[in-house]
């Protein structure tokens, strides 16, 4: 009976992969010729993101999961998907196809982690016959799944890598029709869905066969984990430690205080789970006492994050990416609240754990569809948000963002640009007037003007010119030390013997060297780049005035038109001046 059963899911999960990739080809055909349905977005959209997604599911749960309940679930992750990509679509979409497109990359992840979350939240309840399964159901299930997913993706790419070196063996004896075969996408899409299907199913099997070494393998992998709690928590603590001497100033002043508390708290979490693992067998007594540690540190650390978000939406309003942020620290209040209360309370060592997780797994699905749906659609809020501050005065009109309604934020922006258009300040009417009528993004005035004036400059005594000061920056240069908040050092001296200075600002391990023109545009004309293993710009910088050395005689080398610079070669250390590339 098992072997009949093992051949029938075989043969099932083999027909839905290769489904699956015959339906990608047809839809990927359909978007290249636009034709039905890919000239409808709020049709082709669900039917990808559906084709694409839900087929994962009954490939992992097929022999796992009663028929009837897995339908129902495929059910339910269909309809929620296919509404996550028509929101998608209606707010990407716009007849020019300026802006953000009808899909995005963060869609695709958005749905993979709510599936994954979601799936093994129903999995583990369906074979237990309760809304609430054990906790080690749960924490069995999703890392022989995640196992399950890297043998699956590894073998798939090792079948690819074969196909290729297939290809370039054959190609070697003239022999092309391999090469060919393997650039179809009608071979690629059904061949890649049929091997990861099989990928599947064989995973399957090893990892039921061998439960108990792939335990232990999980076993081993989180105790080492857990041995990095120790660790966290010394950093975490003294981290908080120091803040009393130094501040909050240095933390607020790189701009990433939030992201990066964020992460220190994601880091606990992740090795606190590590060290509790399915709660049967508590750890050694050193990282019991650091996960307790853990937990409370979690607390100020998820404040200051909380506190470092507020600073910048009450400064600059709601954008996208600090709604993200939002939704994120929500997360870690969560986790912080669970798991502090697990640390302080007496019995069982972290019991609350195995409340706690599930739980805010619960909320992290909720969480994902408020944000792919206009109940927390972060352009929707960061549009609001925006426009809010302009209308109250908080923003001039000459310094909004306009181009962020115009490009990035879909829908809800060009919306929004379309009724500031008929605004009563004639100045922020005209403006919107304009941005709706660019076809090319442009960063509002000022917002991408570097902080000239706290650059080091150099040799003593030499100040940046006025003129570079004042040049509009907001289009690419070539050089990264142009974009805001970039402190690059800069060397003011003459490179080329004209007796005008040249601007050279270090990035990295080169000197960016940019000269003014007959039209008083400073652009970057060089690059200086130093042929030492280890050294420091700035520091030979504060040396002393530079100096030209004598001209040396050289001949290039001219190939295919471009032409070479010919340098004699030596062990010492160089600096040699090359045009930049194009």
């Amino acid at each position: 009976m098992d072997a009949t059963r093992s051949r029938d899911a075989a043969i099932l999960r083999l027909a839905i992969g290769l489904a699956q990739g015959i339906a990608l080809f047809l839809l990927q055909k359909a978007d290249e010729s636009k034709a039905w349905p890919a000239a409808q977005p709020m049709l082709y959209a669900p039917l990808l993101v559906c084709v694409l997604m839900i087929p994962l599911l009954p490939l992992a749960a097929l022999s796992a999961m009663r028929r009837r309940s897995l339908l129902a679930w495929c059910a339910v992750a269909t309809a929620v998907t296919a509404i996550l990509a028509v929101h998608a679509a209606w707010v990407g979409a716009a007849p020019d196809r300026i802006g953000a497109g009808p899909l995005s990359p963060p869609l695709f992840l958005a749905t993979a982690v709510m599936l994954f979350i979601a799936h093994h939240l129903v999995q583990p309840a369906d074979a237990a016959g309760k809304p609430v399964a054990p906790y080690t159901d749960y924490f069995d299930l999703t890392w022989t799944n995640g196992v399950r997913l890297a043998l699956s993706l590894a073998f798939t790419g090792a079948f690819w890598l074969l196909l290729f070196l297939a290809a370039a063996l054959f190609k070697l004896i003239g022999i092309e029709a391999i090469g060919k075969l393997i650039g179809e996408t009608a071979f690629a899409f059904p061949a890649t869905g049929l091997m990861f299907a099989a990928a599947v199913h064989m995973a399957v099997q090893l990892t039921e066969a061998r439960a108990g070494l792939v335990r232990g393998a999980l076993t081993v992998g989180l105790t080492l984990l857990t041995w990095l709690l120790p660790l966290m928590v010394l950093i975490g603590g003294g981290f908080l430690a120091t803040l009393p001497f130094t501040g909050l100033a240095p933390l607020w002043g790189t701009k990433a205080a939030t992201a990066l508390l964020l992460a220190a708290a994601a880091a606990l979490i992740l090795l606190i789970n590590a060290a509790y693992q399915d709660g049967e067998e508590p750890p050694h007594l050193i990282p019991r006492l650091a996960a307790r540690i853990a937990g409370l540190l979690l607390i100020p650390i998820v404040i200051l994050a909380g506190y470092a978000l507020w600073l910048r939406i009450d400064q600059y309003g709601l954008t996208p990416e600090r709604v993200f942020a939002g939704v994120f620290l929500l997360v870690a209040i969560g986790f912080t609240i669970g798991y502090a209360l697990a640390a302080v309370k007496p019995g069982p060592w972290m019991k609350p754990l195995e409340r706690t997780n599930p739980l805010m797994a619960a909320v992290c699905v909720l969480l994902l569809i408020a944000l792919f749906t206009p109940i927390a659609d972060p352009a929707r809020l960061s549009v609001a948000s925006q426009v809010k501050r302009l209308e109250s005065g908080k923003v001039a009109p000459d310094k909004f963002d306009y181009a962020f309604l115009r490009f990035d934020a879909g829908r809800y922006g060009r919306d929004a640009l379309d009724r500031l258009k008929t605004h009563p300040d004639a100045k922020v009417a005209k403006l919107a007037r304009e941005a709706a009528a660019s076809t090319e993004k442009r960063s509002p005035a000022g917002e991408a003007r570097p902080n000239f004036k706290a650059m080091a400059v150099y040799p003593a005594g030499k100040a940046l010119p006025q003129s570079f000061i004042e040049q509009d920056w907001s289009t690419p240069s070539g050089s990264n030390c142009t974009f805001t908040a970039m402190q690059c050092p800069a060397l003011v001296t003459d490179v080329d013997a004209d007796g005008k200075d040249e601007v050279l600002l270090a990035e990295g391990d080169r000197l960016k060297v940019f000269s003014e023109g007959a039209d008083r545009v400073w652009a970057l004309t060089a690059i200086a780049a130093a042929g030492c293993e280890s050294y420091d710009l700035e520091a030979w910088m504060k040396a002393g005035a530079p100096s030209l050395s004598e001209p040396v005689a050289r001949r290039d080398l001219i190939l295919g038109g471009r032409r070479l610079a010919l340098q004699p070669a030596s062990k010492d250390c160089q600096v040699s001046v090359t045009p930049p590339p194009r």
